[in-house]
């Protein structure tokens, strides 16, 4: 943990370079100019700042810092979570590509998937469920390029053998893509069990203040990381700006401090509705009562403050439970400063849910982010809430 903290707060960040600043400024030019027509030439063998599109010193400094974290050789920083992604399938892909992607995988990624790589670029993607290592291997056929994985997985926040999944994949030559921005870098590096890029999406805890968008990468393979950077990224034009990039090393200074808070004030409230009367079950990766918590235990050294629960009423209660909450605010995403509720699957298809295996019950499903407003805040919120369904 020593290590870590240093690399949050200290790592990538040369203060001689800035005027000796504490704090790295906002690099928000667009280019950089040489003395020399020779420098300008050489520049690609240097190493120098050229172009915004390409590459730019407050972004680098980001990605040091998450490469550090990660355990890769380098991170490669996008405009978004889905820039990032979409780089990850570009990298590793070709036209008629096969993808195994896990089932309970981000919804826009499957939306991705479905809508334009299967369509447009003619490549084929199965599902798998996430249990069951010989029946991915059953998956995996001559064409196999890549593996979309994300743990904990969204919804119920189940878990894969992570380890056991890489070397699956390693040993038919197929690259592992995983998302890893509910564990953050410092309570699960997925690149140490075998796993090829890790992602982060930034708006979630790396930002941590909901003020930003934005996608990282990490690898361990520098070629991949090269080809992620100087093709994919360079030639699609979507770099992180600069002060995006400023503010998620502004979040990375106190991470560590903000998901130890947001994890103990999730247990808290996870332990709450688990003994809850008019709740009948809680999805949450730091409960004992978790069925694979011999697994999250193996590969995860935290849980932060992202959960799921169910009533035991109706499905429509949920709604009616989540438009109660008066801390808890409705809204999308998490990870960010506020505490939230959404109930994600209530206009759900039959399919949708029948392929996600939780049938009509998953319309009641109740996801919330514990925020920083304090767990006696949270607790009185749905202590009011659940006494009105």
């Amino acid at each position: 943990m020593k290590d870590e903290l240093l690399t949050l707060t200290h790592a990538g960040e040369h203060q001689k370079d800035y005027l000796n600043a504490v704090t790295p400024p906002v690099f928000l030019n667009s280019l950089h100019i040489f003395d020399r027509m020779e420098d300008y030439l050489n520049q690609g063998k240097t190493g120098e700042y050229v172009y915004g599109r390409v590459s730019n010193p407050t972004v680098h400094i980001l990605e040091e810092k998450v490469a550090a974290l990660e355990k890769g050789s380098m991170a490669v920083a996008f405009a978004s979570g889905m820039a990032a992604f979409s780089a990850a399938v570009l990298a590793v892909c070709e036209a008629g590509s096969h993808i195994i992607c896990l089932r309970d995988v981000y919804g826009p990624v499957k939306r991705a998937l479905n809508e334009y790589f299967i369509p447009q670029m003619g490549m084929s993607v199965s599902y798998w469920d996430g249990r069951d290592l010989d029946e991915l291997e059953s998956l995996i056929r001559d064409n196999t390029a890549l593996m979309v994985l994300e743990s904990p997985a969204t919804f119920v926040f189940s878990v894969f053998d992570i380890e056991g999944t890489a070397q699956i994949a390693k040993a038919h030559g197929v690259k592992t893509y995983i998302d890893n921005s509910f564990c953050t870098p410092l309570y699960q590096k997925p690149l140490t069990l075998g796993i090829d890029i890790v992602m982060h999406t930034m708006s979630k805890y790396i930002g941590g203040h909901s003020d930003i968008i934005g996608g990282i990468l990490a690898v361990r393979d520098e070629k991949l990381g090269k080809t992620l950077m100087d093709n994919i990224r360079q030639w699609f034009g979507g770099i992180l700006g600069p002060m995006e990039a400023w503010l998620a090393i502004r979040g990375l200074r106190t991470l560590d401090l903000r998901v130890e808070r947001h994890q103990k004030t999730a247990m808290e409230v996870a332990a709450f509705l688990e003994n809850h009367p008019k709740v009948e079950k809680v999805y949450y990766t730091g409960l004992a009562s978790h069925p694979q918590a011999d697994l999250i235990n193996k590969q995860q050294t935290g849980h932060t403050g992202l959960m799921s629960f169910q009533l035991k009423a109706e499905p429509e209660a949920a709604m009616r439970l989540v438009n109660e909450l008066k801390v808890f605010e409705i809204g999308c995403s998490w990870g960010g400063f506020e505490s939230l509720a959404i109930t994600p699957l209530a206009g759900a298809s039959e399919e949708e849910l029948k392929f996600l295996q939780l049938g009509e019950k998953g319309r009641g499903l109740i996801r919330i982010h514990c925020g920083l407003e304090g767990t006696e805040a949270l607790l009185e919120d749905l202590e009011q809430a659940l006494a009105k369904i």
